[in-house]
């Protein structure tokens, strides 16, 4: 039984520029063989019942030979799979696609190819370089930086293109730069002509080093630049000063890590992502179900004996219309209840169970929250509080003093995430971590319980604590952090906000 290989091109790094279909079949794929330069972050479109396979190439160092990548793909596909060839870039651009595409035909295997954004077109628009200006060019060549070693003769017509062609641009060239340059200049291209080399395109990592054709193999032996890098010949190099739009970006260069759960890391990781940072996910926490769901399950069966239900996060509301739903209810068993919530975001969440709050303090904790009910009768008022199994007593409290009933009951709970911290130590040590972000004091303390506090202290002295309120900014002072941001405004925008104004002043 034959299967179905799909030949997909992962584009250049920047996981968003994966096109629509690629995406389509990474989530419907039973095999995933994946390159090198193909982002990590594109597996996890991969359903975790897939096989993913990687069979990368870095600097000459082959995981596999060709050969090899061949006869698993067929292999793969023979056994009635569906397989996803992830290539980087486009898989018909010096990808070997092309041999690939042969051998599948050779052997009467099904196949589609799916284009890719390539790298020769991506790299340099991140760098604010067009390949194409109608003031200095109306040609454009892409050169691999080296040539089938098994040939008898070089393919490339230097004398030719040296000056038939306005714009350059060579793919896998680092190692062959001096000779690149000198050939062009050999025969005939202008010493003064602008180079530009690119380093980890369309990434958080990109670095750019400009010059001209007489000294840019100096400027990158400077930059100690290596694979894998783009080259580029032209006249059109010399638009970047003004259109360097990607590495402009508020963030970009910063490295910065989010603890927050897998589930819930998403918005925050987006957001410092758009604004040029390398987000690195590290959750120090996991959100699960409660020990025990007996008081929660009671408090349902009586929930028409509450005048309140109080959500201090949008796990404690994801929680409890889990567990409503799975007792056979629906939110019309609220009808009466009057609901108030901490956030925007818990807000949010309730919008998804098509219920707005009834009362959102301006601010987002749950001294705010006490202000706005102190203009609220409550005495003889029966409040549910359905949240961590470990939380502040502080809003409890306060309801009983204005009079209310108060059930407080667990309807989740956090537990250390238990990943592997060894990589960002290695991270720490090499000063790759700008920026450390906590989103509740839960992160901070279950952060610090994965290390030895006095050596994670030591290696945090030069990174930059973000905490998203003054509540997680002080559990974070009393562990021996030193905060240098906290947010005004107590969400993940706001947080993302703070970091931003922080670095704009440095």
């Amino acid at each position: 039984m034959s299967g179905k290989v799909y030949l997909v091109g992962a584009g250049p790094g920047d996981p968003g520029l994966l096109t629509f279909r690629g995406v389509q079949l990474l989530k419907e794929a039973e095999v995933v063989i994946y390159d090198f330069l193909a982002s990590p972050q594109l597996l996890n479109h991969v359903p975790v019942s897939a096989e993913c396979l990687y069979v990368g190439k870095k600097g000459g160092d082959h995981t596999l030979p060709q050969a090899e990548i061949n006869r698993m793909i067929i292999e793969k596909a023979s056994q009635g799979k569906k397989v996803v060839r992830l290539k980087g870039g486009d898989p018909f651009i010096f990808g070997r696609g092309g041999e690939e595409a042969e051998e599948l035909a050779r052997a009467g295997i099904p196949f589609e190819i799916v284009p890719g954004v390539t790298s020769a077109i991506a790299v340099p628009a991140y760098a604010g370089i067009p390949l194409t200006h109608r003031r200095f060019n109306t040609s454009l060549a892409f050169i691999t930086g080296h040539e089938d070693p098994t040939k008898k003769e070089p393919g490339l017509d230097w004398g030719k293109l040296a000056t038939a062609v306005e714009t350059l641009v060579f793919l896998m060239g680092v190692k062959n730069l001096p000779a690149i340059v000198e050939r062009l200049i050999q025969n005939g291209r202008p010493e003064e002509t602008p180079a530009a080399l690119i380093r980890w395109g369309t990434t958080p990592r990109q670095q750019t080093v400009t010059g001209t054709l007489s000294n840019i193999v100096l400027r990158a032996k400077e930059a100690a630049l290596s694979p894998p890098a783009i080259f580029v010949v032209g006249k059109v190099v010399a638009l970047r000063q003004s259109l360097n739009w990607f590495e402009s970006r508020p963030l970009f260069g910063k490295t910065v890590v989010v603890t927050r759960t897998r589930e819930q890391a998403s918005d925050l990781i987006a957001r410092v992502q758009a604004l040029g940072a390398e987000a690195l996910e590290f959750p120090t926490i996991r959100i699960v179900p409660p020990a025990d769901w007996t008081r929660l399950d009671q408090a349902i069966d009586h929930l028409q004996e509450y005048h309140w239900i109080f959500f201090t996060s949008p796990n404690g509301v994801r929680f409890f219309f889990q567990r409503l739903e799975q007792l056979g209810q629906d939110i019309r068993i609220l009808k009466g209840i009057r609901l108030a919530v901490i956030g925007p975001a818990t807000a949010k969440e309730l919008g998804r169970y098509h219920l707005r709050p009834d009362l959102v303090p301006e601010k987002y904790q749950a001294e705010e929250l006490l202000n706005a009910l102190a203009q609220i009768p409550f005495q003889d008022q029966k409040v549910l509080l359905p949240r961590a199994a470990r939380a502040r007593d502080v809003l409890p409290e306060g309801l009983k003093n204005l009079g209310a009933e108060v059930t407080v009951v667990s309807a989740y709970q956090t537990l250390p995430a238990e990943e592997e911290k060894s990589f960002l130590e290695e991270k720490l040590d090499r000063g790759e971590i700008n920026c450390l972000t906590f989103t509740s004091s839960s992160t901070v303390i279950h952060f610090l319980a994965l290390f030895s506090r006095r050596e994670i202290l030591s290696r945090l002295k030069s990174v930059v604590i973000a905490c998203i309120g003054p509540i997680t900014a002080q559990t974070a002072r009393d562990n021996g952090l030193t905060v240098s941001v906290t947010a005004e405004e107590f969400t993940i925008p706001g947080l993302v906000k703070a970091i931003e104004k922080y670095y704009s002043k440095k």
